[in-house]
């Protein structure tokens, strides 16, 4: 990919200020659309360097029971894959710079269809995919397509990904590298600080990119501590739990659920101001 893309410049910006992304992730359309529009829109004001925003499914076998059930509850609240790039685009309108990276599984894009897909995600203003069933042996399938459009295709690196698996999951990669601190799936346990500090070094060693790291980091504290090692700290799971937490007793937004989730974002980047 030749052409520079909003991830590019915003991992370059904060380079020059020292300092690691907050990517905040929330699933789009929980607990409803309207809500879910305004967390969206006031994720960058809260501190959110780069948005990652989940396209409900109702099989999302990497993710663990807080993100299933925000799928759960947006797609009963009548949310899919059109609404979810109507939220982009609104976005859009008020902000030019924050990158938006749509994350999930592929069975919704191929049934979109996947060209289509493809075409209506860049025109609404998505930045980058990252669909984790979908394998580096598959990149004509999705990844190159996405990649000559202009859209950034980022690839996940666990654990158990070694020196033989790495360069393939590295080929066709592009905007940062997510580093899963984890065996296992979403908000299952707590990062070993030391050991992904060490990951992440060994994989630095073989790219250019930035990486960020996500899975379990919950508070201001892991964030900050996971920093110190990384470009990025992505939390999605707190930020799901801060919403379900928010609801009344029918499962609807109150008047505290988007300001629960600002407040967490804004005491997760202000740990990070202070690395």
């Amino acid at each position: 990919m030749s052409k520079t893309t909003r991830i590019d410049r915003r991992f370059a910006a904060l380079k020059k200020e020292d300092r690691a992304a907050l990517v905040t992730f929330v699933t789009a359309g929980d607990p409803d659309y309207a809500t879910a529009e305004k967390i969206l829109l006031g994720l960058p004001g809260a501190g959110a360097d780069i948005i990652e925003l989940g396209m409900p499914f109702s099989d999302p076998m990497a993710d663990g029971p807080a993100i299933q059930a925000s799928s759960v509850r947006a797609l009963k609240a009548g949310q899919n894959m059109h609404k979810t790039l109507d939220l982009v685009r609104t976005f859009r309108k008020r902000d030019k710079e924050t990158p938006i990276i749509l994350m999930g599984y592929y069975n919704p894009i191929y049934v979109y269809p996947r060209e289509r897909f493809l075409d209506d995600a860049m025109a609404a203003g998505v930045d980058g995919l990252i669909i984790v069933d979908v394998p580096p042996e598959a990149d004509d399938e999705l990844c190159l397509p996405a990649v000559e459009r202009g859209l950034n295709f980022i690839r996940l690196a666990t654990p158990t990904t070694d020196a033989k698996r790495l360069p393939a999951v590295l080929a066709n990669t592009s905007g940062f590298l997510y580093y899963v601190s984890i065996t296992g799936i979403t908000g299952a346990a707590a990062p070993d600080v030391k050991a992904v500090h060490s990951q992440v070094a060994r994989i630095k060693k073989s790219t250019r990119l930035p990486i960020a790291v996500g899975f379990g980091v919950r508070t201001p504290e892991q964030a900050k501590a996971i920093a110190a090692g990384a470009d990025g700290v992505v939390v999605g799971s707190a930020l799901v739990n801060a919403i379900r937490e928010s609801l009344g007793s029918k499962g609807e937004a109150t008047g505290k659920t988007v300001a629960k989730v600002l407040d967490l974002v804004k005491s997760l980047a202000q740990a990070l101001r202070t690395a």
